[in-house]
C-alpha cells in the first residue's frame, strides 16, 4: 500500500512493513471541527492504542491535512534557525517530526489492508497524491537538505554513538536517494512520478481485492464434491449459507478454500476452472484489470531510477540491501534455480506416472499433467510414499493449540508471557489483543492477532505495527504490533484446524512480531523491522524451523477433541516428508523472484507494452516447466506492485540462507538453549536497524552465513 512508500519519505527511513507510529501527543488543533476527531487528542485507551471504536472514515482526511500542516511547520522551524546545524537541532529534529501524520497514516494504511471498505479506499486514493507531494516537499527542501548535508560532512568531528552515526548516514542517503541533489527540472519530474506511483500502487491492490471477492465456484451436485475432506465440504457449506445459498457449496479464491480444492477434488474440470480463475485475476480487460497499471509502474520506476543516477529500479532498491546489487541477487537465484530444475522435472515425471497409472483404469482418458493437477497428484503421491494424509494432521493443529505452542516457545526462548486483554479496542470483532510481558512481569508491548479471511481483508499474511518502540524524552515507548492472516475458519462443530503450512505461517508472522516487540533502540526510525528487506525475513523464517521439530511438536500439537499429543508415527511422517515436493515449491518461488527482477532491471523505454508476453518470455528464458506457474503472476503480484517488495521478492530466499544457517546453532546446542536464544535476541531482535545487518549476523553466528544448510534442508545439495 502507498502508505509504506509515503511514510518512508516522511520519516526518512525504510520500513519493512506497514508504517509504524509514534506514541500519541496532543495536537495543536483544538477548534470546533476537530473536537470530536479522536486523532487530535491523546488516546484515552489502555496502552495508548488507537481508539478504533471512535475512529470513523470522515476523521482521516482532516487529520491527514492537519498532520501535513503540523509537520510542514516543524520542518519550517528547523530550516529557519539561524544557528549552525547540529545533530540535535537538525537530525534529531527531523527524526521527531510528523507525529500526528504518522499516527493517522498508520491507522488508515492498516485498516485498508485488514478491514477496508469503499469509503476508506476512496479516502486512500484522495490522500495519496497529497502524501506524495508532502513527502517530496520535505525531501526536496533545499534549505533542509543543506543543513542535513552540513552535519553529514562534519560527521568525523562529531562524537556520535553507533546508532547516531547510522541515523545520520541513513538520513543523508535518503535525501540524496529521494532527489535532494537533483536539478530543479529533474525534481519537478520526480514529483510527478511519485504522485502517479502513489495512486497506481493503491489501485493495483484495490483491484486485486475486488477480483478476489468477485469469484465464487458454486457447486450444487454432491458428486462434484468427491474427494474433498468433510471439513472442507463443511466450510464450503458454511460459506454458501452466508450467501443465502442453502443446500449448495461455495469455493473462493481465498487460500483456505482454493488450495484444499486443488489438493483433493476429484473433478478435474472444476479444478481447472477455479485454478484458471486464480491465474487470471485482474486480467480481464475490465475496470479491475491491472496490466496497464503495472506496465506504467514499471516504466515510472525505471525512469525514476535513471533520474536518480541508477541503471534500473533494482539497482536503486538493492543499494540499501544486504545483496547490494542486481548481479549478486542473480547469482544466488541462478545458483538455486540450477539446483532446483532437475528436482522439479523429476517430480513432474513422478506425478505424470501416477496420473498415467490411474488413467489405465479409464481407457481413453489419458491426459498430460497440468498446473491444476499438480497439488492433486502430489497429495496422492505423498500418501503413497509416506502414508501421510494432511487431514490426519489437522486435528492436532487447532488454532488455539498452535497459538499456545508459540507462546510456550517464546517463553522458553525469551521468557515472554502473554495475557489476553478484553479491555483493549480492536479494529474488527475477529481481532484479539494480548499484552506481552517479560518473565519478571514488566510490560513489553501489545500484539493484535487477526486470523480469518473476509471480504474487507486482502489476501496473504503479514505483520504490521500501530506504534513503534523508541525512547522519547528519556521515556521508553512500548510497541503495538499486529499479525494478520487468512487461515481456515472454524466449521461445523470443529474449531479452526490449521494445515501444516498455515501452522508454519503462524510461526513465521510471529517471528516478525517478535522483531517489533523486542526492539530496544533509541530512535523510532531504527526500530524493530526497520531493516533491509533481505534481512527482515530472518526473524520470521527462523521461527518456522521450530514448528516441525519433534521436540517442539510434542509441546503443542494436541488433538482438539481428546487432548492426545501427536503420536510418534505422525511426527516421523512429517520429518520424512520434509523434502517432498521441494522442487515445485522452490521453483514456483524462484520463478516469481526472477520475474520480479526481470521487470525491475529494465531501463527507461523498455517497459513492456504486453505484460503477458513479457512474463511468458521471462519464464521461457529460465526454462520454467509448463506444469508450474510462478507463485505470483504479473497481474496479481501484490508483493512487488502494491506491497513494497519491488526488486525485493528474492529476499525470502536470501533470508532463508540466513535462517537455515542460524538455526544450526540451536540444532547443535539445544532447541531451547537459553544462551543461544539470548544471543539472537540481543544481536538481532533488539537491534533493529542500528547497525549493518551482516555485522549483526556475525555477532550472533560468529561467521558469515553458509548456503549449504539451506540446500541440504531442501534436498538440493546434490545438484550444486
Amino acid at each position: 500500500m502507498n502508505y509504506r512508500h509515503s511514510l518512508f519519505a516522511l520519516t526518512l527511513v525504510m520500513t519493512a512493513f506497514s508504517p509504524d507510529t509514534d506514541t500519541p501527543r496532543v495536537a495543536t488543533a483544538n477548534v470546533a471541527p476537530y473536537a470530536s476527531n479522536p486523532f487530535f487528542s491523546t488516546y484515552n485507551t489502555p496502552f495508548g492504542v488507537p481508539p478504533f471504536d471512535l475512529i470513523k472514515p470522515e476523521h482521516f482526511e482532516p487529520a491527514i491535512d492537519e498532520g501535513i500542516r503540523q509537520q510542514t511547520a516543524e520542518i519550517a522551524t528547523i530550516t529557519k534557525q539561524t544557528v549552525a546545524p547540529t545533530f540535535a537541532n537538525t537530525i534529531e529534529a527531523v527524526e521527531a517530526s510528523g507525529d500526528l501524520l504518522r499516527r493517522v497514516n498508520t491507522v488508515l494504511g492498516n485498516l485498508n489492508g485488514a478491514n477496508t471498505n469503499d469509503q476508506l479506499q476512496k479516502i486512500a486514493q484522495t490522500v495519496a497524491p497529497k502524501l506524495a507531494k508532502h513527502s517530496d516537499d520535505i525531501m526536496l527542501n533545499p534549505v533542509l537538505f543543506s543543513r542535513v548535508k552540513a552535519v553529514y560532512e562534519g560527521r568525523n568531528k562529531l562524537k556520535l554513538a553507533g546508532d547516531q552515526q547510522r541515523l545520520l548516514e541513513k538520513m543523508y542517503k535518503n535525501f540524496v536517494r529521494n532527489g535532494a541533489a537533483l536539478t530543479t527540472d529533474k525534481q519537478d519530474r520526480l514529483r510527478q512520478i511519485n504522485g502517479e506511483l502513489s495512486v497506481l500502487t493503491l489501485k493495483f491492490g484495490q483491484n486485486l481485492l475486488a477480483e478476489n471477492n468477485a469469484y465464487a465456484l458454486v457447486i450444487d451436485k454432491p458428486e462434484d464434491l468427491s474427494g474433498l475432506p468433510a471439513s472442507v465440504v463443511a466450510a464450503a457449506a458454511d460459506d454458501a449459507k452466508k450467501r443465502k445459498l442453502d443446500g449448495k457449496w461455495v469455493f473462493t479464491l481465498q487460500n483456505p478454500s482454493i488450495m484444499p480444492f486443488l489438493q483433493y477434488a476429484d473433478n478435474r474440470k472444476l479444478r481447472e476452472q477455479i485454478f484458471r480463475a486464480y491465474l487470471e485475476r485482474a486480467n480481464h480487460n475490465d475496470e479491475h484489470d491491472n496490466k496497464s497499471i503495472m506496465a506504467n509502474m514499471v516504466a515510472l520506476r525505471a525512469e525514476k531510477a535513471q533520474l536518480l543516477g541508477y541503471d534500473n529500479h533494482a539497482a536503486y532498491v538493492l543499494e540499501e540491501s544486504m545483496a547490494q546489487t542486481p548481479e549478486k541477487v542473480a547469482q544466488l537465484l541462478n545458483q538455486l534455480w540450477t539446483a532446483t530444475v532437475p528436482v522439479a522435472k523429476q517430480e513432474a515425471a513422478d506425478l505424470q506416472a501416477m496420473m498415467d497409472k490411474e488413467n489405465k483404469a479409464n481407457p481413453g482418458q489419458s491426459e498430460k499433467l497440468a498446473s491444476w493437477d499438480w497439488r492433486y497428484y502430489a497429495e496422492k503421491l505423498r500418501k503413497e510414499k509416506y502414508a501421510l494424509d494432511e487431514q490426519e494432521l489437522r486435528p492436532y493443529f487447532s488454532l488455539e493449540s498452535v497459538r499456545e505452542g508459540i507462546f510456550t516457545l517464546t517463553n522458553r526462548l525469551y521468557g515472554l508471557r502473554f495475557e489476553r486483554r478484553t479491555d483493549v479496542p480492536v479494529y474488527h470483532e475477529e481481532a484479539t489483543a494480548y499484552e506481552v510481558k517479560e518473565a519478571d512481569g514488566r510490560h513489553i508491548g501489545l500484539i493484535y492477532m487477526d486470523f480469518y479471511p473476509r471480504a474487507s481483508k486482502r489476501g496473504g499474511a503479514w505483520m504490521t505495527s500501530y506504534r513503534r518502540q523508541e525512547v522519547e524524552n528519556g521515556k521508553q515507548i512500548t510497541p503495538v504490533v499486529s499479525i494478520v492472516c487468512n487461515f481456515s475458519k472454524p466449521s461445523g462443530n470443529a474449531p479452526a484446524l490449521l494445515t501444516l503450512n498455515e501452522t508454519s505461517t503462524f510461526f513465521h508472522e510471529f517471528g516478525h512480531a517478535l522483531h517489533g516487540l523486542l526492539s530496544n533502540v533509541h530512535y523510532g526510525s531504527q526500530s524493530g523491522t526497520s531493516v533491509p528487506r533481505d534481512f527482515v525475513e530472518l526473524p520470521s523464517q527462523i521461527m518456522e524451523n521450530w514448528a516441525v521439530e519433534p521436540e517442539m511438536l510434542k509441546l503443542f500439537a494436541k488433538h482438539y477433541q481428546t487432548g492426545a499429543v501427536i503420536p510418534d508415527a505422525l511426527v516421523d511422517k512429517i520429518k520424512r516428508s520434509q523434502l517432498f515436493n521441494q522442487g515445485f515449491e522452490t521453483s514456483e518461488y524462484l520463478a516469481a523472484s526472477l520475474l520480479d527482477m526481470a521487470y525491475h532491471t529494465l531501463k527507461p523505454g523498455q517497459a513492456p507494452s504486453d505484460v503477458l508476453a513479457f512474463e511468458k518470455q521471462a519464464m521461457d528464458k529460465i526454462g520454467l516447466i509448463d506444469q508450474i506457474p510462478p507463485r505470483y503472476r504479473s497481474t496479481y503480484f501484490q508483493h512487488i506492485f502494491s506491497g513494497g517488495y519491488s526488486a525485493g521478492y528474492y529476499s525470502y530466499i536470501w533470508s532463508a540462507v540466513l535462517d537455515a544457517d542460524a538455526f544450526e546453532v540451536f540444532k547443535q546446542k539445544g532447541l531451547f538453549d537459553p544462551k543461544s536464544a539470548q544471543s539472537f535476541r540481543k544481536n538481532i531482535l533488539e537491534r533493529g536497524g542500528t547497525d549493518d545487518p551482516m555485522m549483526l549476523y556475525r555477532k550472533f553466528r560468529g561467521a558469515e552465513p553458509d548456503i549449504k544448510p539451506l540446500l541440504r534442508r531442501r534436498g538440493l545439495l546434490k545438484n550444486v
